[in-house]
């Protein structure tokens, strides 16, 4: 009976037991892919552009063009991407890098249209290159109005990588790009910081942030914040690095 009634208080004890005694949920974190990747040897012979296209293709129609280096990310349908003698197949989700001047050729693959966006990196010289002709359609949706600051000579890492930030997420602590980024948020609505100024960017929306640009993200909002990160990094070097530059 003495038994029985100790059980009963203990487990009492264990109900009652306050909620800070408790551990607290670990927050979702924060999810990284990287889509296509690549290095580049000759970063800092001249001065280098961001550009961002979207391109659609009428089903089964091919295009051809011969841009800059960039990477190839599909929004909807699927691309037959020939360059460099192979070809690769890309759906939903998926990128691929296209090395510049290999003549590439895009065909809309599956039996719809397709529609991609092309992040490029180019030189002064090659930035109205044309990424694809006739039969597709292209838009430009932006370019950077002037080179990308303090990339240094050497190799450097190219990369599209899509991030999520779980809803409800606080900005992140300040920060800039050890080299230099495009954001496209392809969905939900983002915080974004400047000069202790905040500025929310929905879907469609395109971000720029060269070196030196000292920024925080969040997302305030009860769904997801996707976006796509186009970033040119020095090799060996963390892409973002906290705190402003040092001097």
């Amino acid at each position: 009976m003495r038994f029985a009634i100790g059980m009963l208080l203990a487990e009492a004890v264990f109900l009652t037991a306050p909620a800070a005694a408790q551990n607290p949920p670990t927050p979702p974190a924060i999810a990284r892919t990287v889509v296509a990747s690549t290095k580049l040897a000759d970063v800092g012979a001249s001065p280098l552009y961001f550009r961002a296209l979207a391109v659609t293709i009428p089903p089964g129609e091919t295009s051809k063009g011969s841009a800059p280096d960039g990477i190839l990310y599909q929004l909807s349908g699927s691309t037959e991407v020939t360059a460099g003698g192979a070809s690769r197949t890309i759906g939903p989700g998926e990128a691929t890098f296209i090395a510049g001047g290999s003549g590439a050729s895009l065909k809309a693959a599956g039996g719809g249209p397709s529609s991609a966006l092309h992040f490029l990196l180019a030189r002064a010289a090659a930035l109205d290159q044309a990424a694809a002709a006739v039969p597709a359609a292209v838009t430009e949706l932006y370019r950077t109005p002037a080179p990308i600051p303090d990339l240094k000579p050497g190799i450097y890492d190219l990369n599209l990588t899509r991030v999520t930030f779980p809803p409800q997420m606080p900005s992140n602590p300040p920060h800039h790009r050890s080299g230099a980024a495009l954001y496209y948020i392809l969905s939900g609505t983002g915080s974004n910081t400047l000069d202790g100024k905040t500025t929310e960017r929905g879907p469609g929306s395109l971000i720029y942030e060269p070196f030196g640009l000292v920024h925080q993200w969040g997302n305030p909002g009860n769904e997801p914040l996707t976006f796509l990160a186009f970033n040119i990094n020095p090799e060996g070097v963390a892409a973002v690095l906290p705190g402003a530059p040092q001097k």
